[in-house]
Order: C-alpha cells, then structure tokens, then sequence
C-alpha cells in the first residue's frame, strides 16, 4: 500500500473533522456543563443521553456520524478512492483521540458509521441494521457498536468493496480496544442497559 501525499491530507481531513467534540460543544452549549463529568466521561451520544436531554443526545448522534461521513465523501470527490479509507482511519482517530482535549475523546461508534455509509451505502445499512438491531433487542450500547464495528470489515468483503475491509478491520480493533472495561462489565454483569439506571 503506497502513502502518497493525497493519503496523507485524507488522513488530516479525517482527523480534523473527526476531532470536533460535538457532544461537549452541545452540552456546553445548552448550559448542561461539561458533560466529561458524568456518567461514563465519553464525550459521545450514549453518555450525552445520561444528561437526560434526548434531542442534545440525538443531535449528538446525527453530528458525531456526519463528521464520519464527511471527510469519507470528500475523499471519494476530490482525491481518490486510494484515500477513502486513509480518510476513515483518521476521522475514527480523530474522535477516539482529539488533540483539543488531550487525546481523550469518544468510542467511534457513530462516527464509523457514518464513514460506512461514506463509503458504500450497503456497508452502512448492514452496520446500522447489527447496532440498532441488537440495541433494540439486547439495549446494552457498548455491545451492539462493537458488534456493528465488528460487522463493517465482513459487510465490505461481501458487497465488493473488500478493498476497505483492512482500514475496517483495524478501526474495529480500535472500537473494540475502547469499549475493554465494557467489555469487562458485560462479563460481570454489571454493564448499564439504555434506559435503565446507571446503578
């Protein structure tokens, strides 16, 4: 795989857009404060939810997608489909680690969804079908996105864009290395479910 200098500006395309902490902006926004301060600390949609604001969570949601998707079309556009998945890493990057707040940022969730749909509409609905299935059926967050993570390198293999399968896969790796102390409460049974106490 060759880096030439269109990756490179993909990849700062994806991080810079990615980096925008849409969750604390709209919570500051709206004089909720610093919404790092509670819940689990993640600045994304699932802890913006713990503020009991659903249209802030909501919007959360929509944004923290947009800016996935964002840099992936304008890759697709302006610089070539060899730097559509640079584009993904760095958006994913961006807002798992934003340089504005000291690298500490959201689980990638949302945002690797709307790369999904950035580069192939087939490989979002499958993504969007496994997260929003299992959080209906199962309403545990952390599980249905990595399970929707896990799903997106497999769905691109079989709708014929396996040429993103790899840039996929690391991301999911990524997603899932985040959700490790979910993970843990999953295993003990201690993991909140959407709408239920955090207790």
């Amino acid at each position: 795989m060759e880096f030439g200098i269109e990756n490179l500006w993909a990849a700062l395309l994806g991080y810079a857009l990615g980096s925008i902490p849409f969750g604390l902006l709209l919570t500051s926004m709206a004089g909720m404060g610093d919404v790092r301060n509670i819940g689990s600390g993640n600045i994304g949609a699932t802890n913006v939810l713990r503020t009991g604001n659903k249209g802030l969570a909501a919007a959360t949601l929509l944004l923290d997608l947009f800016k996935g998707f964002l840099p992936v079309f304008l890759a697709w556009r302006y610089l070539g489909e060899a730097s559509v998945g640079f584009a993904a890493l760095g958006a994913v990057i961006g807002h798992c680690f934003p340089v504005w707040l000291k690298f500490k940022g959201g689980k990638g969730v949302a945002t690797l969804a709307g790369v999904c749909f950035g580069i192939a509409w087939p490989i979002g609905l499958v993504y969007a079908s496994v997260w929003i299935g299992l959080l209906a059926l199962l309403r545990f967050s952390s599980l249905a996105g990595m399970a929707a993570a896990l799903s997106a390198p497999f769905a691109a293999w079989l709708t014929g864009f396996e040429q993103f399968a790899p840039f996929l896969g690391v991301i999911a790796l990524l997603i899932v290395w985040l959700h490790r102390a979910n993970i843990a409460r999953l295993r003990d049974g201690t993991e909140p479910k959407v709408g239920g106490s955090k207790k």
